[in-house]
């Protein structure tokens, strides 16, 4: 097989890396009927995110000096405004994720917009900036919705699950300046360590997967991307991959990664306005 890299990512590197926190708060554990959390205990596992896991993570991305991107609902960001501050201070990119984690294939293209345009606002009035970069909650769009995003002027979406390198949307036509960069379930942490118990999920498995044999997953993972210079996206959360156990495993992992030549860790915004310039295929 193959495994020259035919991506010409930055500095010669030979692939790009893009850690990722999905700062979701307490809306994952949303009563959609009511719109109201569906319980106290609810909330403060929801709430562990913002609250204990983000300073971690923090403290982790600044002794490891590597970027990372925060993907935080409008709710998270009016409900936790100190902990969103702190990411901005801390020089990390905030990306867009709805305002209640909506699933926006059920919510008309009108609906979309006022969602986007309220979580803008909060971020704006938190951080003095808003959002380039877009993660659809629970990986659900709608037909329209990249050509929303791009009206709207987002330069990227990480919503997506086709590729495993970044690509250009073309909407209704010629391809567009809106870049897609794609990540994958089997490296979000939230389907190997989440616990529910109403309803069970995940049914088949064991509740929550052992921490070093899902590490070492993602380390496999990424000995792939590296082999054929792809783009290696690592989804997490807050309030699942915060717990002092995993963080010591992540850092473990970014260590693990370092010892892999040419590797260019960055921020979602980063890696689109690279693969733009480039022109890349």
């Amino acid at each position: 097989m193959e495994d020259t890299p035919a991506i010409p990512w930055p500095g010669g590197a030979r692939c790009a890396v893009m850690l990722s926190f999905d700062v979701d708060g307490p809306t994952l554990w949303v009563d959609r009927a009511t719109g109201r959390y569906a319980d106290v205990r609810g909330f403060a596992q929801g709430g562990y995110g913002p609250w204990r896991g983000v300073p971690r993570i923090l403290d982790l991305l600044d002794e490891l000096a590597v970027p990372a991107t925060f993907f935080v609902p409008g709710k998270t960001i009016e409900q936790w405004p100190d902990a969103v501050r702190d990411i901005a201070a801390s020089g990390h990119e905030i990306g867009h994720h709805g305002w209640w984690h909506e699933t926006y294939f059920d919510h008309s293209l009108d609906d979309q917009e006022r969602i986007i345009a309220r979580a803008q606002d909060e971020l704006e009035q938190v951080t003095g900036r808003r959002a380039t970069g877009f993660r659809s909650p629970s990986g659900d769009i709608a037909e329209g919705t990249p050509a929303l995003l791009h009206r709207l002027g987002f330069a990227y979406s990480s919503s997506m699950r086709g590729d495993d390198r970044p690509y250009r949307w073309g909407l209704s036509g010629p391809e567009t300046d809106l870049i897609e960069i794609p990540a994958h379930w089997e490296l979000d942490d939230y389907h190997q360590f989440a616990y529910h118990d109403d309803p069970p999920v995940p049914v088949s498995r064991d509740r929550i997967s052992p921490t070093a044999e899902t590490f070492a997953n993602w380390r496999w993972e990424f000995a792939g991307y590296h082999r054929f210079g792809l783009c290696y996206v690592i989804m997490m959360h807050p309030q699942v991959i915060g717990t002092p156990t995993r963080m010591r495993a992540l850092a473990g992992l970014v260590a693990h990664i370092r010892e892999y030549p040419g590797v260019w860790f960055a921020e979602g915004r980063e890696i689109a306005a690279w693969w733009r310039e480039q022109e890349a295929v």
